[in-house]
């Protein structure tokens, strides 16, 4: 079985804001660590980037589309480009994951109920199990419920999906075992 790390849409336009998504710097910090622990596992480890037309705050190759500079990018890594909140609906991922021989997914990123919540049914609708990194995502408070809140729904709701057929594991980042 082999896996890939998904990082979908930790990117300037979303995390340099004011206020900034909830426990921001920690959120990166635990998708550093992880991703090392996956590439010295060998694991993939793909950075998602959500783009929008030349007049949003992410443009393809734009300031706001560009990664958050706390993230550590190492050759070897992998780039997907989207323009809806799946990571799968019109991009080539699927088909570079099959290329890789990846048959389980871990998830983290931005936004808890948009990106990381449609890439997540989006990866079970197309047979993949996902480990969704139960403190690896985050987004910023709104106005019905606060950003820990949002985070512990999806952490909840997503692991109780059944209908797909693959299932949705929710793990903290240090309780992630590459290696079963």
């Amino acid at each position: 079985m082999a896996a890939a790390l998904l990082v979908i849409d930790v990117q300037r336009a979303l995390f340099e804001t004011d206020p900034p998504p909830a426990q921001a710097a920690a959120t990166i910090e635990r998708i550093n660590a992880l991703a090392e622990r996956a590439r010295a596992a060998q694991v993939a480890v793909i950075f998602v980037q959500h783009e929008a037309g030349a007049d949003s705050p992410m443009p393809h190759g734009g300031e706001g589309w560009a990664l958050d500079p706390r993230l550590q990018v190492r050759e070897g890594d992998g780039f997907a480009r989207k323009t809806t909140p799946d990571s799968f609906f019109r991009t080539d991922l699927h088909a570079r994951l099959g290329e890789l021989g990846v048959d389980r997914l871990l998830i983290c990123g931005y936004a808890s109920e948009f990106c990381v919540d449609t890439s997540v049914r989006g990866a079970l609708a197309l047979g993949y199990p996902v480990t969704l990194i139960a403190d690896g995502h985050t987004t910023h408070d709104k106005p019905h419920a606060d950003a820990a809140w949002i985070r512990a729904h999806h952490n909840a709701t997503l692991t109780n999906v059944r209908s797909f057929g693959p299932r949705v594991y929710a793990l903290n980042a240090e309780d992630v075992d590459f290696a079963h």
